[in-house]
């Protein structure tokens, strides 16, 4: 799948088969996350990877939608070593680009029970949560129904572009 067609592809998944995720995919999420550029080149972040079903359970109940993360085959915590997050969200990005061109769907859950989370990953006050990503095969089939990215686009329920976009002289 070429760079373009992901990215207006990718859809969120919440619902995921119990198929597990090889070492090789998570090594590409991974991967793409380190990959991601940062500001001032700092990479702040770390990703703390979470596959045990218990743990995963109690990570669910740090989330506003913990559904999906109980229903998931790993989770990947995205934690800021530094002041801003933005680059935690480009981190994530990459890696759910990353997961879907292997097939596999990825879901971006906001912490609300800070304090918890922390103590689930075994992370100090120090560090922040950008987002955990659910990560796991759609339990439904949504890949694009054809490779065309226009037709995709028509599809999708988006603003329209010329809405959204101002040209400036």
């Amino acid at each position: 799948m070429d760079a373009y067609l992901a990215i207006v592809s990718i859809r969120v998944v919440r619902d995921y088969t119990s198929d597990p995720i090889s070492d090789a995919a998570l090594n590409r999420m991974l991967q793409a996350g380190r990959a991601t550029g940062s500001s001032r080149n700092r990479q702040a972040w770390l990703f703390y990877v979470v596959r045990n079903p218990e743990t995963l359970n109690r990570l669910a109940d740090c989330v506003f939608a913990p559904d999906n993360v109980r229903g998931c085959q790993l989770a990947i915590a995205i934690v800021i070593t530094g002041k801003s997050s933005f680059d935690g969200g480009r981190a994530a990005q990459n890696m759910a680009l990353a997961a879907w061109t292997d097939g596999i769907g990825t879901c971006p859950n906001s912490t609300r029970d800070i304090d918890e989370a922390r103590r689930v990953l075994g992370i100090t006050e120090d560090l922040s949560i950008a987002t955990i990503l659910s990560v796991g095969y759609p339990a439904a089939a949504i890949s694009p129904k054809d490779n065309n990215p226009e037709a995709i686009l028509s599809r999708i329920d988006r603003k329209p572009l010329e809405e959204i976009t101002r040209f400036l002289d």
